[in-house]
């Protein structure tokens, strides 16, 4: 069992890691157990609570995939730092309209036209159960952060 301020080391090292990476691959399981890659702009930063945020349309298949099975993997990767992260975790759909306002930033714009007045704009939570990473530093060697 990890302790608070094992837990908050985690959340740093994870931080660190994914900084300078602005995209990532969001990977869901369908009804029929295929596996589906979205490629996915983070919103907002790593807080204690372990969690990711994602745009997305409250219609969009990704969206009835996480409700059928929340499982999911988001991967990042920097290959000019060689740095690979795998994060296994659990999805939910949000609607919450404070939080978007809170992760809400202009780039969005080029996905969501109309901004925070898209009809179905929505967010996917992520929660995130453990991190798998690689990078030069660790000489490729797999290190693993569990939330």
């Amino acid at each position: 069992m990890t302790t608070s301020t094992e837990h908050v080391q985690d959340i740093q090292k994870f931080c660190e890691l994914i900084k300078d990476i602005d995209y990532g691959m969001f990977t869901t399981v369908d009804e029929d157990g295929s596996l589906h890659s979205y490629p996915m702009s983070m919103s907002g930063e790593i807080k204690s609570d372990a969690t990711l945020w994602f745009f997305t349309y409250s219609d969009s298949h990704k969206v009835s995939e996480v409700e059928y099975h929340p499982q999911v993997n988001v991967s990042f990767v920097s290959p000019e730092q060689q740095r690979f992260i795998s994060i296994s975790g659990t999805s939910q759909l949000v609607q919450d309209r404070n939080k978007m306002r809170e992760l809400w930033k202009p780039e969005l714009q080029t996905w969501f036209p109309k901004g925070l007045d898209e009809a179905d704009i929505a967010l996917l939570k992520v929660n995130i159960n453990q991190v798998n990473y690689w990078d030069s530093v660790s000489s490729f060697k797999p290190q693993k952060l569990v939330f």
